[in-house]
């Protein structure tokens, strides 16, 4: 038996090249070859062979030259689609199952790479060190992604790599993804792993020819574990789940997962226990000075890659490097004054500013600070939901929760009625009790509150890559930068109160003043009209089919009726030709722009939509189309305009609709459970978001703010990137 199999790895490996056009026949043709073998050496009639040779000539070459059509040797480092999980268990230096002899062939990157883990000692001290290797032995002339360390200098990382990873003890979470569970006893310390030295591969994907960093030869990956001072003897299993992709000259294997065990035993003498000579054999070696800087409270290099359109940076945010991240946090929180969420409102803190001004200039500043305290109250509100509440870890699932949504449109709608004056019926008292009026220090700080609550639903850029990391570290971090985003986004009108002669021209009261109000009290009604329709197709919508759009027209109505009645009373109240054509042109942009969304939001719309579920995300990358995926949801005012303003234009949504790309939308309306694994699983915590996948499954594209030139240029590099499994 063991001849037989040598023979049949000697006759199949040779094929490896098409293995992956052809991988869903391997079961039938492994079976078939593995009958005639059988009979060959078994000593039956020379016939056989001829069949066997004809059988293999009938089944390869239409395949092959299948293989060789659909994907012609072109880009190496082009990785697959998928991957199957390892079932090696290895561990105190025993090989994975990747390599055995039993199944020599997986039709991923396991039939290239050989993976083990090693122990340093098998035996460790509480409060000891215990340092643990993964060695991943690659076939001649294949690399392996580096890990998630910047490159050296002089080499690049690929966007589409599917990189090499790490992950002690994983475990899946509700929403679906794989993180690192702790383990009683043991510090993992997985940001001091030391990983192995990266080497320069040349080759062209798609982007001109480049360096980029890779893993070559017998690559090894140590984790610097430590054994808790109150651990308690005894048995301690660790599953280390090792992630890797295999690329050659001619392209990449399959993705795989190798599952391997690290078993110690934890005594209270330790000495005994003799260092393991295989860990000790690695060249280079294991740098055990790496404790020392655990011990004192190190922090390790971290990057945080702020993109912005086509430019990014990135800031460490350890030492000074946090002090930067919050100075951009707050620049991300001053930009949202002017999304679409808080824009309308500006005018009105601008008018009430003026009529504070009148009477002193300290009264202003006063006023414009408490404001300002409102704005920042509630972001570290925020913060602290984050920090404390469990389950809690965005901004998003206020607004996921439709009696949130439906609250924030009825007190806007409250504070729209009082603040614009255009009703006459006396209203219950609970309404003018949240009536926020701008000379009282209640009504400041109250305005301040609702207009952070009105940006939430918007992302700002810089805000969004800050406000990620934060979620992931502790509370004293997350209050700070949550209280520099606030901090950031009251600026604008502490400076504006504390220099009441820049609106000194603003009519404080008349006529003008009345008109003011009653346009922007109707624009927030719209606003009211918007969030409670929004809370409403949150209840009412059953994921993954998109919610009702018919609360659209009462909020096209509303901002209509602001643009109507602003050119009804210009018209009325001035006699001058350029009041009228100034004014009497923006209440009629207003009232078209109006019409407008309502046509737009409750229309079809250009695209052909498919509504996710991640068997539709899986289904279109098995069948290696271009995969462009669009966050959204009813509640976020920038998902709507970049729809109508990038994905809805003529260029964007004809290649949305060619037969070879699939366009998916993942609406956070409701409680999608499924959407928000996926938004988790793409490092985001907020929307909109735009994910492109190429035709062998990778990522292209993963952005908050795009336009549509970066669009069509993401889909055009994903048509690019072969598939390179069937």
């Amino acid at each position: 038996m063991r001849n037989l199999r040598t023979i049949e790895t000697a006759l199949v490996f040779p094929l490896s090249p098409f293995h992956r056009a052809i991988h869903r026949r391997r079961s039938s043709f492994t079976l078939m070859l593995r009958t005639m073998l059988h009979s060959i050496l078994r000593g039956r009639n020379a016939a056989v062979a001829v069949l066997t040779i004809a059988a293999l000539t009938l089944l390869v070459a239409p395949s092959a030259s299948y293989a060789l059509a659909q994907n012609p040797p072109k880009f190496p480092g082009v990785p697959g689609l998928g991957g199957g999980i390892g079932g090696g268990i290895g561990g105190g230096g025993a090989f994975g199952k990747n390599a055995a002899e039993d199944e020599p062939l997986f039709n991923d990157s396991r039939d290239q790479v050989e993976t083990r883990l090693v122990l340093a000692q098998d035996k460790a001290a509480p409060g000891g060190d215990l340092p643990i290797a993964i060695e991943m032995k690659l076939k001649s002339g294949y690399h392996v992604w580096t890990g998630p360390t910047p490159p050296a200098p002089g080499l690049v990382v690929w966007d589409g790599a599917i990189r090499t990873e790490v992950i002690l003890n994983p475990k899946e979470g509700a929403d679906g993804a794989i993180t690192s569970a702790p383990i009683d006893g043991i510090d993992f310390n997985t940001a001091f792993i030391q990983w192995p030295e990266q080497h320069g591969y040349d080759t062209d994907v798609g982007e001109g020819k480049k360096k980029y960093a890779v893993y070559e030869g017998t690559p090894v990956v140590f984790i610097p574990l430590s054994v808790k001072s109150d651990a308690k003897p005894g048995i301690v299993e660790i599953p280390v789940r090792v992630t890797f992709q295999a690329c050659d000259a001619v392209g990449c294997s399959r993705p795989a997962d190798v599952d391997l065990v690290a078993r110690i035993e934890i005594v209270a003498n330790a000495s005994a226990s003799e260092p393991n000579a295989a860990f000790v054999a690695f060249d280079p070696p294991f740098d055990p000075t790496v404790y020392g800087r655990i011990r004192s409270g190190e922090k390790p290099t971290e990057l945080l890659e702020f993109p912005i359109f086509s430019y990014k940076f990135s800031i460490d945010p350890n030492g000074l490097g946090f002090l930067l991240l919050l100075v951009v946090a707050a620049l991300g929180g001053a930009l949202l004054n002017f999304t679409p969420c808080v824009l309308p409102v500006i005018p009105l803190k601008i008018m009430g500013l003026s009529q504070a001004a009148q009477g002193s200039r300290a009264k202003c500043f006063s006023l414009g600070f408490v404001m300002s305290l409102g704005v920042i109250a509630f972001w570290l509100a925020l913060g602290v939901m984050i920090a404390f509440v469990k389950g809690f870890t965005s901004t998003n699932q206020l607004f996921q929760t439709p009696a949130f949504t439906i609250g924030v449109g009825v007190v806007i709608a409250v504070m729209a009625i009082g603040m614009a004056g255009f009703f006459s019926l006396k209203l219950p008292d609970w309404v003018y009790m949240v009536e926020a009026k701008h000379d009282s220090y209640s009504g400041s700080f109250f305005f301040g509150i609702m207009t952070a609550v009105l940006s939430t639903p918007c992302t700002a850029p810089l805000m969004g890559t800050a406000v990620a990391w934060a979620t992931t570290q502790g509370p004293t971090t997350i209050l700070t930068v949550f209280g520099a985003v606030g901090t950031g986004m009251a600026i604008p009108y502490l400076v504006l109160s504390a220099n009441p002669s820049w609106i000194e021209k603003m009519p404080r009261t008349g006529p003008a003043s009345d008109l003011i109000k009653q346009v922007m009290g109707l624009l927030l009604l719209a606003a009211a009209a918007y969030f409670i329709g929004a809370g409403v197709a949150g209840v009412l919508v059953a994921p993954p089919e998109p919610p009702s759009h018919l609360y659209w027209w009462f909020v096209s109505i509303l901002g209509a009726s602001a643009g109507g009645w602003l050119v009804i009373r210009t018209i009325a109240l001035t006699k001058k030709p350029l009041n009228r054509v100034v004014f009497g042109g923006l209440g009629t942009f207003v009232l078209v722009v109006s019409v407008l969304i309502g046509l737009s939001q409750t229309a079809k719309g250009p695209v052909d939509w498919t509504y996710y579920t991640p068997e539709r995300l899986e289904a279109a990358q098995k069948e290696g189309k271009v995969v462009v995926v669009d966050f959204t949801a009813e509640w976020c005012a920038n998902c709507k305009t970049l729809e109508a303003l990038v994905l809805n234009t003529p260029a964007v949504s004809k290649e949305l609709n060619a037969d070879d790309v699939e366009s998916i939308k993942v609406d956070l309306t409701g409680n999608n459970v499924a959407g928000n694994a996926l938004l988790k699983a793409s490092n985001r915590v907020t929307i909109p978001l735009l994910l492109v996948y190429g035709r062998d499954g990778s990522l292209v594209m993963n952005s908050t703010e795009y336009t549509p030139a970066q669009v069509l240029a993401a889909i055009e590099e994903a048509r690019g990137k072969a598939k390179s499994g069937g």
